[in-house]
């Protein structure tokens, strides 16, 4: 099973909203929901609380970057996870073979 990547852009993203928080342990949980127009949505989110479950999609010196569940993941197999700068708006975006 390969793991999610993050791009350059996104880890960036990361680094900046987690330097704003009063809690640098935070991290970007990213899980798959029901919904959508394929049936499934992504859910990205900070979030600071590990579960048994969690599997660790990047971790860099003894600091946990990003999270998914083990239900999640193979529908995150060889994803890539980008954050995107436009004109009007900023977003993370999943790109997903």
């Amino acid at each position: 099973m390969t793991l999610p990547t993050l791009t350059k852009s996104a880890l960036e993203r990361i680094g900046e909203i987690t330097a704003k928080q009063e809690n640098e342990k935070k991290f970007l949980r990213v899980a798959i929901l029901g919904g959508g127009c394929s049936g499934f949505q992504y859910d990205l989110k900070l979030d600071d609380k590990l579960v048994d479950e969690d599997i660790k999609i990047l971790e860099e010196n003894q600091k946990i970057i990003a999270v998914t569940d083990e239900t999640s993941l193979p529908f995150l197999e060889n994803a890539q996870i980008d954050f995107v700068r436009e004109l009007g708006a900023s977003y993370f975006k999943v790109v997903n073979p």
